[in-house]
């Protein structure tokens, strides 16, 4: 492979892209910010194939917002359970984990250091996908089925901007994707396994920190459009529960608010910016809730709702005037 050119990340072998993330480093282009890898552990080569597979296999020029690296580590006195340590900029700021679950390691402390560090932009923890050009984003609590319902929407014609950030611009009212694998855990693996035959899924790893878990690659066209922003139109409130019967209903703007608020990893950071912020977002967009057991139903209903309560333009535009 030669240095810089730019191919899909799945067309290489693993040998070529074990040599670029122990040499210039990978440079991952997520949208919204970008990653640059130095690794020597040795599975992450053969997993960042299978669930980076539409990535630009690009090496490592100038600038990027994080740079990670990944070192393998075989302690003196347990040389038969080896570990990978993460590093960005000279810091380790989380205990290792063992070697065969770098991928796991990446991407949770690539998401940690994105929610530290993007702050030009207000950042939710929600899922968020785009249909005609405008955005839904579904802030929720860990366990609330967002990643399930986002991996399932991905794959149902909407456009995947990401299943762990609603990134929202404050001066232009955009929301911009913030594009990584989406992570299952545990039950959820199979649903989206079973139900979807083109979704393009790792390897499961059995017994992590937060159960088991499996990543699901980005769609092509996804990652093709990770450049484009889309326009901000309903917040739903997702909520899984075991026997619920599917159920959509308005929420009140101050519960709306309080959502926003709440899964926003740096409301409090970006101070009037962010409750500005969030009040165009209420202003804005539709806000409703969904409960659902039956993924089947709820997409089918989603759909219904979307064509039905998506909210005016005029209105969404004269909320962002008013930031402004």
């Amino acid at each position: 492979m030669t240095t810089g050119t730019v191919r899909s990340l799945g067309d290489l072998q693993a040998h070529d892209l074990r040599r670029l993330l122990s040499g210039a480093g990978l440079v991952l282009d997520l949208g919204a910010t970008s990653l640059v890898l130095h690794a020597d552990a040795p599975a992450l080569a053969n997993d960042l194939l299978r669930v980076y597979r539409h990535f630009p296999a690009c090496a490592a020029v100038g600038y990027a917002d994080i740079w990670l690296e990944l070192k393998h580590h075989r302690r003196w006195l347990k040389p038969w359970a080896p570990q990978v340590r993460l590093f960005c900029d000279a810091a380790q700021p989380f205990e290792p984990f063992p070697a065969d679950a770098a991928l796991p390691m990446m991407e949770w402390g690539t998401n940690w250091l994105i929610g530290q560090r993007t702050n030009h932009l207000l950042l939710l923890h929600a899922g968020c996908v785009a249909r005609d050009g405008l955005a839904l984003l579904m802030p929720a609590i860990p366990g609330s089925g967002k990643s399930t319902l986002t991996a399932a929407l991905a794959h149902s014609g909407w456009r995947l901007l990401s299943d762990e950030f609603g990134a929202c611009d404050p001066a232009s009212g955009l929301v911009h994707a913030v594009l990584k694998p989406i992570a299952l855990k545990n039950a959820s693996i199979a649903v989206i396994r079973d139900r979807f035959a083109t979704a393009a899924i790792g390897r499961t790893f059995v017994g992590t920190r937060k159960g088991d878990v499996a990543h699901v690659a980005a769609p092509a066209a996804a990652v093709a459009a990770r450049h484009v922003a889309a326009t901000p139109a309903a917040v739903l409130l997702p909520r899984w529960g075991p026997g619920s019967a599917t159920r959509l209903e308005p929420i009140a703007d101050d519960e709306l608010f309080r959502a926003l608020a709440f899964n926003a990893f740096n409301y409090a950071v970006l101070g009037e910016t962010g409750f500005r912020t969030a009040v165009a977002l209420v202003r804005s967009c539709v806000g409703w809730r969904l409960e659902y057991s039956d993924l089947d139903d709820a997409l089918i209903q989603l759909d219904r709702w979307w064509h039905e309560q998506v909210t005016p333009p005029a209105k969404r535009q004269k909320a962002w005037e008013q930031l402004a």
